[in-house]
């Protein structure tokens, strides 16, 4: 039987929602929206909390400022990319974002040798561009010829362990994954997840598989699954990266805010409206959309 008003189920699910992926501006990156947008929409639906991503620079000041003057119910968090205007690994600019409150640290994304690699061939376009020419990136890779991890990402990973907070490898090929995870766990790291695993990391089932079975946790882009600029994969295949994990190891941040594409908060709303369609129950979907994420990124209950 149809659900006869499947808007006011969206809507229950909105509230507490929480979205560790959000590209609202400024930035280099063309952006639909700004920060301080962002959290009005979030908070008019009713979310627990968002988390601020630029590719570029560190948003624990922004984040600060929103919490501190917005009077708005939903929380903004912050993280910290490794990419070159950061100074790369960078042990220094890791531990001024942790002692100002980042969750979560990003390894490379723009700046990974594989993104840079991947993003100029099959997956050209697929990408944002800068608004403006910058410096040209050389491509950073987290282990070294000898496959081993590189000492400074080690050092970041100690200071990491020492805040607990989140981390990522961001958009290195699985194959660096696998040994930076490895080199995580030993020392100490806790709060390990992968976004869009089967994107640019270029993650098969069974390796999603088997970094759920070493505690990684995996961030599914909903821009891949919704009609976006960005969508890729079919419902589908939705449906098998959800069972190679299983539920209680999944959550969907929006990766939106671009020109051109839904709102966080739309994308939000698409993907609940997705997964119920599919026949996923409300408690199923809330886990995935709010308490997994909130329980990973270390929200109080």
């Amino acid at each position: 039987m149809p659900d006869k008003d499947p808007d006011s189920r969206i809507d229950a699910l909105m509230k507490g929602a929480v979205d560790l992926h959000i590209h609202s501006g400024p930035s280099l990156h063309p952006r639909k929206i700004d920060h301080i947008e962002a959290l009005k929409q979030a908070d008019e639906a009713g979310m627990r909390a968002i988390l601020l991503k630029d590719h570029y620079y560190p948003t624990m000041p922004i984040a600060t400022l929103l919490n501190d003057n917005m009077e708005s119910e939903t929380e903004v968090l912050s993280a910290i990319v490794m990419n070159h205007p950061l100074g790369g690994f960078n042990p220094s600019a890791v531990d001024y974002a942790l002692k100002q409150g980042a969750r979560i640290v990003w390894m490379p994304t723009a700046h990974a040798e594989n993104h840079i690699i991947k993003t100029s061939k099959d997956l050209k376009g697929k990408f944002p561009e800068n608004s403006k020419k910058t410096v040209e990136a050389a491509g950073l890779r987290l282990v070294g010829d000898n496959g081993a991890v590189r000492d400074d990402v080690k050092q970041i990973l100690d200071l990491i362990a020492e805040a607990d907070a989140c981390v990522s490898a961001g958009h290195h090929h699985v194959d660096e994954a696998f040994p930076f995870y490895e080199e995580a766990r030993a020392r100490g790291v806790t709060r390990l997840f992968l976004n869009h695993p089967t994107y640019v990391n270029g993650g098969s089932m069974d390796q999603i598989r088997d970094l759920v079975g070493m505690g990684v946790m995996m961030e599914h882009s909903i821009c891949m699954f919704i009609p976006s600029t960005f969508q890729l994969f079919d419902d589908e295949h939705l449906r098998n990266v959800i069972a190679a994990a299983g539920v209680e190891n999944t959550f969907f941040g929006s990766d939106l805010g671009q020109n051109g594409n839904p709102t966080p908060v739309e994308g939000m709303r698409a993907i609940i409206e997705l997964l119920l369609r599919l026949g996923y129950p409300d408690s199923d979907v809330r886990a995935m959309t709010a308490t997994n994420a909130a329980r990973f990124v270390g929200l109080a209950e």
